[in-house]
């Protein structure tokens, strides 16, 4: 079973940047792979995706400007680059794989266990 491990959250004031990374202790070529988000009190979100090679991206148009999704297959990890952070951003966010890229997220099967992000004032 291969086991995704999110890092790189932490408190952080508005605007600042942040970059999280989600690495495998396996190899994921073969995985589809994505960034959600979590607040409290609602439903998870969808950020951005990025095929298994590498060569797509699937987002959201709304954060894209501010959210970018990239992966190393050498080293099992994605990561998602946040840009001028606001606090309603403030949520736990986590990596997923799948075999489908997609916004939905009960098409994916494998989760890490979250790392928070927290954006003050």
């Amino acid at each position: 079973q291969v086991q995704l491990v999110e890092s790189g959250g932490g408190l952080v004031q508005a605007g600042a940047s942040l970059r999280l990374s989600c690495t495998a202790s396996r190899r994921t070529r073969s995985y589809e792979m994505s960034w959600f988000r979590q607040a409290p009190g609602k439903e998870r979100e969808f950020i951005a995706g990025t095929s298994a090679s590498g060569d797509r991206t699937l987002d959201v148009d709304s954060l894209k400007g501010r959210f970018a999704v990239s992966r190393d297959n050498a080293k099992n990890t994605i990561y998602l680059q946040i840009s001028n952070l606001k606090p309603e951003d403030t949520a736990v966010y986590y990596c997923a794989a799948g075999m489908v890229l997609t916004e939905r997220w009960d098409n994916y099967y494998l989760w890490g266990q979250g790392t928070q992000v927290t954006v003050s004032y």
